[in-house]
């Protein structure tokens, strides 16, 4: 065992010392990394700033870098890419004059001197982060650990992206940030505002056999820091009745999971078929936006991209106290302020569905969130990041 980490620890020292060797040479000026969710997606800001520079400007070289297991999304598409943490992906990261990414970077991958790091995150933020989180409770880590590291990745950032002034604020504050913050909107929001929209859920549902004559509900809960299997994989148990709404809502409806990327379970819905469908695995989540009739969802930053399409939002919160006083801690006042009603169980589910659409007050509700959360979205939020990023350090 000690000579298993002492190798380890010795490639990572020599793998170290070569990536500052190679970024010692000239930057590749037209070089592009970009990546998402830790190589796993083909997704979110990065992907949309990808297809719109793919589109625009051609003369980048793109390439994005890729967790082997979640190799195959990419070949599928034709997505150039390397293999993280491969030889070549340490030639072209040492190289690149640009990387995009929404999560963290591994500290020991030193930044080369002339790279410049778009950082683009990947949501709103209702639950604390990073420095403005009172206790840390994820596995492998302190609180005190967790913030330092936080604070190192931060001090690599050249820019960010913001998805409103109420994120702006928050962003500064708990990443420690004081360079250049791009409030730009999100840029994977892009696509609820274009006409293309409607023939990207038409052929999703035609290539994944989801009924046309059902509405879709969307289910989309975020991971619970306080409950894991190991360092990345978190357990989730679904407190959602399949059972009940199959009897209550299915002659009209369906229900689609998409758990987070970081919960590790994998449901067994064989007993559910034509009703429930896991889509867990599937990339990116604006499809399924896209797709679907309602959202239902708990504190997870999803609610505040899907308000866009400006379809109704029920949340699932049977966990309310212990997430709001003992795992994370809120922002602001979210049983006041979300954008739908808060409920306890699938009962209450199941009733907030069929009262959709007749509660006024709900009504002026959303429109308050809404221009509060997304008066920035408008379908050009990646254009404005290559422009203020990209196109202005050529």
């Amino acid at each position: 065992m000690i000579s298993s980490l002492k190798k380890l620890s010795f490639t990572k020292i020599t793998y170290k010392w070569l990536f500052l060797f190679v970024s010692l040479f000239p930057p590749k000026e037209n070089l592009i990394i970009f990546e998402s969710f830790l190589g796993k997606q083909y997704s979110c800001n990065p992907r949309a700033i990808y297809e719109y520079l793919k589109n625009h400007h051609p003369e980048y070289k793109m390439v994005w870098s890729v967790d082997p297991r979640f190799e195959k999304g990419f070949i599928d598409k034709k997505v150039p890419y390397a293999i993280r943490f491969s030889f070549k992906w340490l030639f072209l990261m040492a190289r690149a004059k640009f990387w995009v990414t929404n999560s963290r970077m591994p500290l020991w991958i030193p930044k080369p001197k002339n790279t410049i790091y778009l950082q683009t995150w990947h949501g709103t933020p209702l639950k604390k982060l990073a420095n403005d989180m009172r206790e840390v409770l994820m596995p492998g880590t302190t609180t005190e650990k967790y913030k330092q590291n936080f604070y190192i990745e931060s001090r690599n950032w050249d820019y960010l992206i913001s998805p409103n002034g109420y994120s702006t604020e928050i962003f500064k504050r708990a990443f420690q940030f004081d360079k250049e913050v791009i409030e730009s909107g999100y840029p994977r929001n892009d696509i609820f505002y274009k006409q293309e929209r409607y023939q990207i859920a038409r052929e999703f549902k035609q290539i994944h056999g989801i009924p046309d004559d059902k509405k879709i509900i969307l289910y989309a809960p975020t991971w619970r820091d306080n409950q894991y299997y190991q360092i990345g994989k978190y357990k989730f148990e679904l407190h959602l009745d399949l059972d009940k709404l199959n009897k209550e809502l299915g002659n009209e409806y369906i229900i689609i999971l998409r758990m987070h990327y970081l919960v590790a379970e994998n449901f067994n819905l064989e007993s559910y078929k034509g009703f429930a469908y896991d889509f867990s695995k599937h990339e990116d989540i604006q499809e399924l936006y896209l797709i679907s009739d309602l959202l239902i969802t708990d504190y997870s930053s999803v609610f505040f991209d899907y308000a866009n399409l400006k379809r109704p939002m029920i949340f699932f919160t049977y966990d309310l106290d212990e997430y709001k006083e003992d795992i994370r801690g809120f922002y602001f006042d979210f049983e006041k302020k979300a954008p739908g009603p808060l409920v306890k169980t699938t009962d209450e589910v199941i009733i907030a569905i069929k009262n959709m659409g007749k509660d006024q007050i709900s009504t002026e509700k959303f429109n308050e969130f809404y221009q509060r959360f997304c008066y920035l979205e408008d379908g050009y939020a990646a254009e404005r990041v290559v422009k203020e990023v990209i196109l202005k350090n050529r």
